[in-house]
């Protein structure tokens, strides 16, 4: 099954696909893992690191050119996602389609509760999971923080590493503010599949216990 971890910057999902990914391990389940954008691997998310950064003229302000970008690195590796689901594999993505989604919506100022029907949210929906045949994920989770809590991990990131700096999303608060209503909207509609939120805001048991009882549910998905 794939299983797609969503969130806005500073949320902590590689934080909860790593707990998750050692919970399964340790029940002998095969995983496999990746992260979205592939900056080191896909030279359609180079582009959009280099918008982010203001190194592509006005392509940042297109938000349809941005989702390109974003959607044209899943599809480099459409086919290897499907193969280890067939495989059996627990594939774990930390982002997916619903950042796009969701991002594209916070960008153009949908309004939370109309994300879900949106006319973005349906162009990504056909682009990625029609055009471009991007798997459909099983389970998406929201990893969900207040923004300012997700904005405080994100300087304190930036303030252990100089060499890294901010990008254009992560620099605006109120895009992550906005991001994160569309992503409460598309976990409550349940788009696309099923939806699981989990709460990253500070209590690593109540988070350990979460990761827990999802394995229990995946378990119980994959071998009845």
């Amino acid at each position: 099954m794939i299983i797609a971890f969503e969130g806005i910057d500073g949320a902590g999902k590689n934080t909860c696909v790593t707990a998750l990914e050692a919970e399964l391990v340790s029940r002998e389940i095969p995983v496999a893992r990746l992260a979205f954008p592939r900056y080191e691997q896909s030279v359609h998310a180079q582009l959009a690191s280099a918008a982010l950064h203001g190194e592509m003229g006005d392509l940042v302000d297109s938000v349809h050119g941005m989702a390109t970008l974003f959607a044209l690195d899943r599809a480099e590796v459409a086919a290897d996602l499907a193969d280890f689901d067939a495989d059996g594999y627990v594939v774990l993505l930390d982002r997916y389609v619903a950042s796009n989604a969701a991002y594209s919506a916070a960008r153009l100022g949908v309004p939370g509760d109309e994300v879900p029907a949106s006319d973005v949210v349906r162009w990504v929906d056909d682009l990625e999971f029609t055009e471009l045949g991007v798997p459909v994920p099983d389970i998406q989770i929201l990893v969900d923080v207040p923004d300012d809590v997700a904005s405080g991990r994100v300087a304190d990131r930036a303030g252990q590493d100089v060499s890294r700096t901010a990008d254009a999303y992560e620099r605006d608060g109120g895009l992550q503010a906005r991001t994160l209503e569309a992503y409460r909207s598309l976990a409550s509609a349940q788009w696309r599949s099923p939806w699981w939120t989990l709460d990253n805001s500070g209590d690593p048991t109540g988070l350990q216990d979460a990761v827990s009882d999802l394995v229990d549910a995946v378990i119980t998905e994959n071998h009845g």
